[in-house]
């Protein structure tokens, strides 16, 4: 199979949406359902972090297909089955342009086409998907493997927004692909503020912080003049939660009223957690969540209080 035949089995998201969601049957609230977030599959990190050499592509990455098979199998046993499972970015290490990046893609497409075709994928950009530095070249490419790199959709009568963070970190080579972004967030948001939806939250790669808005800037969280700028604009548009990645550990903390929840990978772990996904139950007035890691999801599965929470009327 191409690499163009692969990617349109992923292309989930096309025209700033999901196919798998159509919004005219989603926008009304129906009671509580729980999603799955997970971070950085990565392919290629672990070998490359081991050797010290986090610049190239790395040459292995049987670890994270056994990681990601099994965060599939756990996940395609959920009973009820989850509405949707997200990614949020650094799908793959090797950046555009490096060694390994065609192989790397081709691997993860095979594994993620073992999910239950019933639990839609929803896929995040990360910097290592469009680079550090992203160009409109390489936003196509992501487009063309993967699908849109920013969109919305609409489950039960919660907004979903997924953002490419990479505009948010260094849009110097694409400030036109910025200001798009920028524009139809704005859009987004006034829907969200209007109060049209039962909740809004967003998903991005690189957390707005990791424990505090005013922490130091770090190459792990966005810059503080913009994350206070995007933090302001979420909350005034009453945004509930950003889920994000990249960290590679589990953080997070609030603002205001809004949850900043950082996941941490499936893949390659920097600290001292454990490979794993989260567990979001949406309510109709809370957004509970939960880290669990893949064994536990594998042999035990939601524990009942999270369970509890779906059958509230």
């Amino acid at each position: 199979m191409s690499a163009a035949e692969a990617g349109g089995v992923f292309r989930r998201a096309q025209g700033r949406t999901l196919d798998a969601f159509p919004a005219e049957q989603e926008r009304e609230w129906k009671g509580p359902f729980y999603f799955i977030q997970g971070a950085d599959p990565q392919f290629g990190l672990m070998k490359a972090w081991s050797t010290g050499d986090c610049d190239n592509g790395g040459d292995e990455w049987e670890q994270e297909i056994r990681l990601t098979e099994q965060a599939i199998q756990a996940i395609n046993k959920l009973n009820p089955k989850p509405r949707f499972f997200v990614l949020c970015g650094d799908l793959i290490h090797a950046m555009p342009g490096m060694p390994w990046r065609k192989e790397q893609t081709k691997d993860l497409q095979r594994v993620l086409r073992n999910v239950d075709r019933d639990i839609p994928l929803v896929l995040v950009s990360g910097n290592h998907d469009v680079g550090n530095v992203p160009t409109p070249e390489t936003i196509a490419e992501f487009q063309e493997t993967w699908g849109d790199d920013y969109f919305s959709f609409w489950v039960g009568g919660v907004l979903f927004l997924v953002l490419n963070s990479q505009f948010l970190y260094d849009a110097s080579r694409c400030p036109t692909l910025k200001q798009a972004q920028d524009q139809w967030l704005d859009q987004q948001l006034s829907t969200a503020g209007q109060q049209k939806c039962q909740h809004a939250i967003v998903f991005q790669h690189i957390p707005l912080f990791l424990q505090s808005i005013d922490e130091d800037d770090d190459y792990f969280n966005l810059t503080k003049s913009v994350r206070k700028e995007m933090a302001d604009k979420f909350t005034k548009a009453g945004i509930k939660a950003v889920f994000s990645g990249h960290y590679h550990r589990n953080a997070g903390g609030t603002y205001q009223n809004m949850d900043v929840v950082v996941s941490s990978a499936i893949g390659c772990q920097l600290g001292n957690d454990t490979h794993g996904v989260r567990v979001v139950v949406v309510t109709a007035d809370k957004i509970v969540h939960r880290y669990y890691s893949l064994d536990e999801l594998s042999e035990r599965g939601i524990e009942g209080d999270l369970m509890d929470l779906m059958k509230e009327k």
